[in-house]
């Protein structure tokens, strides 16, 4: 589990391609380098991923067909940043909110308001269905990091950034059209679909009657 609280930036600074796979090699913070082993879970843009191989502050992921799928990591180039979280402990603390590490889809920037103290993103999303679950002022996670949605508008949803999460992590090295990693908070998933599951037995239900009614 993770926290969307991005606790560095990395670079990659190698790629092995395969077909339908990628092996990414990251150059490690030093402030996050303490304990770790192969093996380990560590969340790239949001995306759990698992610790193959240790050279110093090289550390070395693979990343699978689904993955390569589903987010924006199969995109990256070497030399491109990527936002990092290792895995949460017990006894840690919540800042943002609980995060799995499974990306449920990307979503592309529409549009980008940049003043002195405000930076706002819009995010288009492609799955339509997804939309059910971007709520006013609900969670999500962008690129693994929680964040508060603001407005909904039909497709789109914007978010607002402060100045330690531009300077934390990529958000402010973003451009139109790129694509980030969503995830859905899964508390509001899980509310969502429980609403429509009794919705829809009800509607069964009253369908029952009237045929029993005939």
């Amino acid at each position: 589990m993770f926290t969307g609280i991005v606790q560095g930036k990395a670079p990659i600074i190698a790629i092995s391609e395969k077909v339908h796979f990628r092996t990414h090699v990251i150059k490690f913070p030093v402030e996050l380098l303490s304990g770790i082993e192969a093996g380990a879970s560590v969340s790239h843009n949001g995306c759990c991923l698992t610790v193959t191989k240790i050279d110093g502050d090289l550390i070395s992921f693979d990343l699978m067909k689904e993955t390569l799928r589903l987010t924006n990591l199969g995109g990256l180039k070497v030399g491109d940043l990527v936002n990092l979280e290792r895995a949460a402990k017990f006894g840690d603390e919540i800042g943002g909110h609980l995060m799995s590490g499974h990306i449920i889809a990307t979503a592309e920037i529409a549009k980008i308001f940049t003043s002195e103290n405000n930076h706002e993103i819009w995010f288009r999303v492609s799955d339509k269905q997804l939309m059910k679950y971007i709520l006013h002022k609900g969670f999500i996670g962008i690129d693994g990091i929680s964040l508060t949605i603001g407005d909904v508008v039909n497709n789109r949803f914007c978010v607002h950034l402060i100045p330690e999460t531009l300077e934390r992590t990529t958000l402010s090295q973003k451009r139109l059209g790129q694509k980030v990693n969503i995830e859905i908070d899964p508390q509001t998933q899980a509310v969502v679909d429980t609403v429509e599951r009794v919705m829809a037995q009800k509607e069964q239900e009253k369908l029952l009657l009237r045929v029993e009614k005939q």
